[in-house]
């Protein structure tokens, strides 16, 4: 029985896979925590503040207290099962462990969607973040311009070598943080107490749809820790890390939101494209609206980088497994990169972001990101129920079944909010994956081998 095939019985490990015996365990808590900051802290909160406010109006701080509570929910659940499974590959390995193959090919397929999504969302908060500094590249032209060439050469560097995207994203990532915890201080000394008068708390529905789309800011966590086999004492390093990290990131994100609107107040819902550079301009000028714009601009760079360059294995990894057409399981003689994959992401997603708009493709990456966060809250429940084991004690949620419980109930309340839209996309990967799932098993039925 393979590693991360469903293991049996009381007390059943789930070591590491085959193939990863080899891995250096070195990532302790500072390391995968900073990893968890890196990948949550990208583009949305520079956009977000502002789509919130224009919902919530002075209600806007309550859809990141609901956020934060349901990622702090989650970010449990990911915690037990980061210390129970050593297996690479984050939500795809826990789903694999409890539940089998085909659960985890939704998994997969679930994350696949939500990283494609993501990297269109994001590239147009980087085209906009540009086109503030230099209005012409907004119009239509030049703006597809910009796509063609941002996505051609990271798939260029891509393909060229692994290590030349990885040094890519680490030289984007120093500094990022530096600006928004400026513009967060500087923010307190500038606030209008009116501007937080009337508030309401939201009705319901509203309070999901917003919170749903502001979840965007706030994913990452299962990113950060797809190197679980490469952990240092998994049940102790990944829930610490996650605490760490989800710390970090609420306070940040909290903090710039009250900046945001305690500077800004109505006109906040007004500045879509830049909210956060706005507010930076109104206390310091232009050259703070400058500074902030040059971060976004860094920061979502950053992310796609790293989209670019690791969203592309998960292709790989479902055309290895036979869920996707062979040729994107294919290696470059030269470079020895899934370089069919790394095209067919950067096509993908340059198409998505040639026709989409942040805001629509921010909440379909975020309710297939939803899907995966029910499935590691139910495997949680099942990896528990079997005990399985990483090896040592590992960590267990408190109060029983309550944690990943409630984490299914929030995340289900928060897919209330979701429209026909995004679950027609969802919708027509799940119909993709049981398609291809059932040619794979046909396929190695004639074969006389095992599905």
């Amino acid at each position: 029985m393979g590693a991360n095939e469903p293991s049996t019985g009381t007390g059943a490990g789930s070591g590491p896979a085959a193939g990863e015996e080899r891995l250096d365990r070195v990532l302790g808590v500072r390391q995968l925590g900073a990893n968890i900051v890196n990948y949550v802290v990208g583009s949305g909160i520079f956009v977000l503040p502002a789509l919130v406010a224009a919902a919530l109006g002075p209600a806007a701080l309550t859809a990141y207290l609901v956020a934060a509570l349901a990622v702090g929910l989650v970010a449990l659940c990911f915690a037990e099962c980061g210390s129970r499974v050593a297996a690479s590959g984050g939500t795809y390995a826990y789903v694999e462990t409890a539940f089998g193959k085909l659960p985890g090919a939704f998994a997969g397929a679930f994350g696949y969607l939500s990283y494609v999504v993501a990297s269109a969302a994001v590239a147009n908060v980087f085209v906009g973040s540009l086109a503030a500094l230099w209005s012409p590249l907004g119009e239509p032209l030049p703006r597809a311009g910009l796509l063609l060439l941002l996505y051609s050469g990271l798939t260029w560097l891509n393909v060229r070598g692994v290590s030349s995207g990885a040094r890519l994203v680490e030289i984007t990532t120093v500094g990022k943080l530096a600006p928004l915890v400026l513009l967060a201080v500087a923010g307190v000394f500038f606030l209008e107490p009116a501007y937080f008068a009337g508030f309401e708390w939201p009705e319901p529905a509203v309070l999901a749809a917003t919170t749903l789309l502001l979840i965007f800011a706030f994913t990452g966590t299962e990113g950060a820790l797809t190197p679980s086999g490469e952990v240092r004492d998994p049940a102790r390093t990944v829930p610490r890390a996650i605490a760490f990290g989800l710390l970090i990131v609420t306070a940040l994100y909290g903090a710039l939101q009250v900046a945001a609107q305690g500077v800004l107040g109505p006109d906040l819902a007004t500045e879509k494209s830049a909210p956060l550079a706005a507010a930076a301009e109104r206390i310091a000028g232009a050259p703070g609206g400058t500074l902030i714009l040059v971060a976004a601009a860094i920061s979502t760079f950053g992310y796609m980088a790293s989209n670019v360059l690791s969203s592309p294995r998960v292709l790989f990894g479902l055309a290895r497994d036979g869920l996707l057409p062979k040729p994107l399981a294919a290696v470059h003689r030269t470079h020895h990169t899934p370089h069919v994959a790394i095209l067919g992401h950067s096509a993908l997603a340059f198409t998505l972001a040639l026709g989409g708009e942040f805001g629509p493709l921010a909440l379909v990456s975020t309710v297939s990101t939803m899907m995966l966060y029910l499935g590691c809250a139910a495997a949680a429940l099942e990896l528990r129920r079997r005990d399985v084991r990483a090896g040592g004690a590992p960590f267990v949620a408190p109060g029983g079944p309550v944690v990943p419980i409630l984490s299914i109930g929030v995340t289900l309340w928060l897919l209330s909010g979701a429209t026909s839209a995004e679950w027609r996309a969802v919708g027509g990967v799940a119909v993709a994956v049981l398609v291809a799932y059932a040619l794979r098993a046909w396929r190695l039925r004639s074969r006389g081998s095992a599905p």
